[in-house]
């Protein structure tokens, strides 16, 4: 068992993991910037470090502050939550080197999977289904790109090797755009991350963006606790996620699951982590695997009864798996909203203070959130505050559940996205179930274009 852990990272998922620390009588350690003072897990961990100024560059992404910090607390490992460090190979690779436990996969297998050319390889040779595509990074050879895309079939896609959240890719209808798409998405890929490596894969039209969560011990174990569906997004980021995915059968979630497991089993998996697919006419396609707890966590929490936070912990701790897959049920459904503090129509991001907060309660009601009446959003992070999560019986159920919620919930002093979470839990084809990973994005184009004619 672990004695005391770091957590490397702040607000929501920060307390989250405080808490699953808490629960196994682990002590904690709270790093954190200037101006996260008075963050509510700083308040309550054992102990807390300031490891530099507001901007995350100095301070969440600072390797050296934050290894220091578990040096100076004697401190066993580190918690790196989701985004900031929680996929850099090196970050993990220095934590180790240093004598600490990284709470999350080996840097050999993060490094494997945050380069999404050699992830699609690996997955290719586990046997887990993977888009047609290039099969490599593609080269300076226009002609050779052009033959790979025939052979694909328009429209593709081009995406960065080093990518992630969306980010660096670009859709090719024609083959008179492609070279020209390639040499823009190679320069944005090397300014973003630092990788100017890119890959094409077909371009699915219509398809629905489904996840399978996993557990592994890294000593031969793991299992799968079902599937989220993730389609709600708008400029690919999520904006609603539940579990199960509608319209999944239990022999399509047995074998997909299957699968992913198999492959854990063969790279060496360990900790939580997530495969990530698209999900059209009845397939499965694998685009990436996140070597980390997802956002999204707490939907697979409540059909499964797992705390997989806590698993996380037990796993880093040297445990092996005590679940089995025969010990995973699925019961009844989950839906998550994601609370940003951002304009519900612009979507810009609204720091500030906020001048009153009130909850949601109520039978399978979940509020993951770091806020409280005066805290001060700053403006230096993810508009995210928190997450609304809601458990019912069935899928009726649990969206009633959110609707009622949502309508008691309270933020004060700042603009959020609560309107926008109450349309899309009125939305007629929300409420119908299994749509694809565009609907979002259209249905919020159809209310502006409607607003200006109004207007």
């Amino acid at each position: 068992m672990l004695d005391k852990v770091v957590i490397a990272n702040r607000g929501e998922i920060a307390l989250r993991v405080l808490r699953a620390c808490q629960t196994l009588g682990i002590r904690t350690v709270a790093v954190h910037s200037t101006a996260d003072r008075n963050l509510k897990h700083v308040g309550m961990a054992d102990e807390s470090v300031c490891i530099g100024p507001a901007p995350a560059a100095e301070s969440y992404l600072n390797i050296p502050a934050i290894i220091a910090a578990a040096e100076v607390t004697d401190a066993q490992a580190i918690h790196p939550g989701y985004g900031f460090l929680s996929e850099n190979a090196d970050f993990a690779e220095r934590v180790e080197q240093s004598g600490f436990i990284f709470i999350g996969p080996t840097a050999n297998v993060i490094r494997m999977m945050g380069d999404k050319v050699e992830a699609i390889r690996a997955m290719k040779a586990a046997g887990v289904p993977c888009v047609p595509g290039s099969g490599g990074p593609l080269g300076e050879d226009s002609a050779e790109n052009a033959k790979i895309a025939r052979e694909i079939g328009y429209p593709v896609i081009i995406k960065a090797a080093g990518g992630g959240g969306g980010r660096g890719m670009r859709e090719v209808r024609t083959e008179a755009h492609l070279a020209n798409a390639i040499t823009l998405t190679k320069s944005e890929a090397k300014a973003a991350f630092g990788n100017a490596e890119v890959y094409m894969e077909k371009f699915l039209e219509n398809p629905r963006h489904v996840e399978i969560q996993v557990l592994a011990d890294g000593q031969g174990n793991a299992i799968h606790l079902g599937e989220r569906d993730c389609s709600m997004q708008r400029r690919h980021q999520k904006v609603v996620e539940e579990a199960p995915a509608p319209g999944i059968t239990p022999e399509q979630r047995a074998e997909i699951g299957k699968v992913c497991v198999e492959a854990c089993v063969r790279i060496g998996y360990r900790g939580a982590g997530t495969f990530e697919f698209l999900y059209e006419n009845g397939r499965f396609y694998f685009i990436e695997m996140n070597t980390r707890i997802q956002v999204e966590h707490p939907v697979t929490e409540f059909i499964t009864g797992v705390d997989l936070v806590r698993e996380q912990l037990l796993i880093a701790g040297g445990e092996k798996l005590s679940i089995k897959q025969s010990d995973i049920k699925i019961n009844g459904h989950a839906i998550e909203c994601r609370i940003n503090a951002e304009d519900p129509d612009t979507f810009m991001p609204s720091p500030g203070t906020v001048k009153r907060f009130e909850s949601a309660g109520g039978p399978g009601v979940r509020i993951d959130t770091h806020v409280y009446d005066g805290y001060r959003i700053p403006p230096n992070y993810d508009s995210m505050i928190g997450k609304l999560i809601v458990h019912g019986r069935d899928r009726e159920t649990a969206i009633a559940r959110m609707r009622i919620a949502l309508a008691e919930m309270v933020f004060e002093g700042v603009k959020t996205n609560l309107p926008l979470q109450q349309r899309i839990m009125a939305d007629g084809g929300f409420c119908a179930g299994g749509q694809n990973i565009h609907y979002l994005e259209k249905r919020i184009a159809e209310a502006k274009e409607k607003a200006i004619k109004l207007g």
